[in-house]
């Protein structure tokens, strides 16, 4: 698959083609417009970079549905099922009590461990960390 070209390195791409032939002098226009293209690459560098820390903040501090998960959760190990069954809810979904589970894994707040259930099938339990 082809890798998309984004539009700061479109932009990085114009510059180069507006400079040309580093031996000519630019014209009055060629550099506006060089300052045009740098302003722009600037605005998006400074977009991403809020965009980098929005999303930092979100994952640090978690949501509402990530506390209810962790308050559900005991020192005992418990099921995705057995969890999604004390949350009640109707946005409430597996894959979104497992991404809060997961979350809760790597902040180091709980732990995951496989187990059998009774027709010895391996699924992920999860508890509080001791």
């Amino acid at each position: 698959m082809e890798k998309k070209i984004t539009k700061r390195e479109k932009f990085e791409m114009l510059k180069e083609i507006i400079r040309g032939d580093v031996n000519v002098e630019m014209t009055v226009e060629q550099a506006e417009l060089i300052d045009f293209l740098d302003a722009q690459i600037v605005a998006i560098d400074t977009k991403a970079e809020k965009a980098k820390a929005r999303n930092a903040e979100k994952k640090a501090n978690g949501d509402e549905l990530r506390d209810v998960v962790q308050s559900v959760l005991t020192n005992e190990l418990q099921t995705i099922d057995a969890i999604v069954a004390q949350i009640e809810g109707e946005e409430i979904t597996k894959a979104k009590i497992t991404a809060r589970l997961t979350s809760l894994v790597k902040n180091g707040i709980a732990e995951k461990e496989d187990v059998k259930d009774e027709e010895g099938r391996k699924l992920k339990a999860y508890k509080l960390v001791a």
